[in-house]
């Protein structure tokens, strides 16, 4: 089944689907600002994931998929959707914390990472460095990029 993604504003429907599945919404509004894209049918809002983009590196996070939408390939959409974008803004590799989906992230090509070597804008974020816990997850995907020709 195709998802249409698209970006989407911090709307209290996408807070609400991040609170339900024990996200953070604090920091939604930051500096940078958490690019958001979401999907869903008939002005439901299914799934969201959020990006942070840093220059050559990004941060993907709040992926959060309603409980009546799972296992159908949405979750997979939504971070496949948040790495194009990140290429096209000339990010080389996405980070992650994660309490819970490790292992749905190890499928989709991300490998452990050590947190004492997470790029510097990486360690900056409030993700890394308060809002998700020192037991999370840290995990890295390196984009491949187009050859040129």
């Amino acid at each position: 089944m195709a998802h249409a993604v698209h970006p989407i504003d911090v709307t209290p429907a996408a807070e609400a689907l991040l609170a339900a599945n024990a996200l953070p919404v604090s920091d939604l509004r930051g500096d940078p600002p958490v690019v958001l894209f979401g999907a869903g049918a008939d002005d439901r809002l299914d799934g969201v994931v959020g990006l942070e983009l840093h220059g050559t590196v990004a941060l993907l996070r709040s992926l959060a998929v309603d409980a009546d939408a799972r296992r159908g390939g949405l979750g997979m959409a939504l971070v496949a959707h948040a790495e194009q974008q990140a290429a096209a803004h000339g990010a080389q590799a996405v980070y992650l914390l994660t309490t819970t989906a490790a292992a749905f992230f190890a499928r989709l090509g991300y490998r452990d990472a050590d947190r004492g070597h997470a790029p510097a804008a990486i360690a900056a974020t409030r993700q890394f460095s308060g809002l998700c816990p020192a037991s999370s997850a840290f995990m890295v995907k390196h984009l491949l990029r187009d050859a040129p020709g």
